[in-house]
């Protein structure tokens, strides 16, 4: 009879140390969702995501939004920046540079729709590599920039290093896959919040369509439509409006959306990344349907 006495009184503290394990530890146990400051959930798709409200800076959700992730052509958002503040007239030509164009056209990159040598202006890369994700956009505007790739990458991270970016490291303009180019939610984030100071980007972030400069190739110039917000026309926003966004997607970084959109009297900015990606030629936009969500629950505690 002692024996089992024993017995149980071990199992009884076997499962009270257990419980407290799971609690200070953040497992994950069944009807578990994550709040403000972060508990693992099964809520989203999405892996890593970090919505904060900008002007307070206050977390609104995160989501293992510290931990390394692929960006995608998030990057693109640092491409545009970069470049932003070191163009004098956007209007001046910028002619799309040939080698990296077929670079670009090799590795099946996302494309604007410009062709090599193409007579276009500054403001013409600086909406194709936003809007459309274009590739020969995002390194034309490297070239001109800084005269190399290399030597505007070394600008991508060391505006990293200023904005405090302390776990990301870029290793190209396009955001196609590369190990040595990585960040987190809260570093995109980050990014972003700064960005949209500059009303040059806030404006290219948030424009639906562009029409770009008239050229010998392009007679009519080129109808440049931004991605995300071309994917929510049909999409029902009650209580909230997303304003501009930019997607992001490989194999490796998985479906990627950094958003920026308003609910009550606050801005916000929503970072997914990593939503599951099976086939990329039909992609279940799971960071669309997170986003969404993100916003909705948002506006509802407004």
């Amino acid at each position: 009879m002692r024996k089992l006495w024993a017995i149980f009184k071990g199992l009884v503290l076997f499962i009270v140390v257990l419980v407290i394990a799971m609690i200070v530890t953040g497992w994950n146990v069944p009807g578990n969702k994550e709040v403000p400051g972060g508990h693992q959930t099964d809520e989203y798709a999405s892996p890593y995501i970090y919505m904060v409200e900008r002007g307070t800076g206050k977390a609104v959700y995160e989501k293992k939004a510290n931990e390394k992730a692929y960006p995608a052509s998030l990057t693109k958002m640092m491409t545009t920046i970069v470049a932003l503040e070191h163009i004098e007239n956007l209007s001046a030509s910028a002619p799309v540079d040939t080698d990296t164009y077929q670079k670009m056209v090799a590795q099946n990159a996302s494309m604007a729709g410009f062709y090599g040598r193409e007579k276009v202006t500054y403001r013409d890369l600086l909406y194709g590599t936003i809007l459309p994700s274009g590739g020969e956009a995002a390194n034309s505007l490297a070239i001109h920039v800084a005269g190399s790739t290399k030597q505007f990458v070394k600008l991508m991270n060391d505006k990293a290093v200023e904005l405090g970016m302390t776990r990301t490291h870029f290793a190209n303009p396009e955001g196609l896959h590369d190990a040595k180019q990585y960040t987190t939610a809260s570093d995109m984030a980050k990014l972003l919040d700064y960005a949209l100071d500059n009303q040059n980007f806030r404006a290219i972030f948030t424009k639906g369509t562009f029409q770009t400069t008239s050229t010998a190739d392009h007679p009519q110039g080129i109808a440049l439509t931004s991605t995300v917000l071309s994917s929510l026309n049909a999409e029902v926003q009650n209580g909230f409006e997303i304003l501009g966004g930019k997607s992001g997607t490989t194999y490796e970084a998985g479906q990627c959306w950094a958003t920026f959109g308003t609910a009550g009297n606050g801005e916000y900015i929503s970072i997914v990344m990593g939503a599951p990606l099976e086939d990329i030629s039909h992609p279940d936009h799971a960071q669309k349907k997170d986003t969404l969500e993100l916003f909705a629950n948002l506006s509802t505690r407004q």
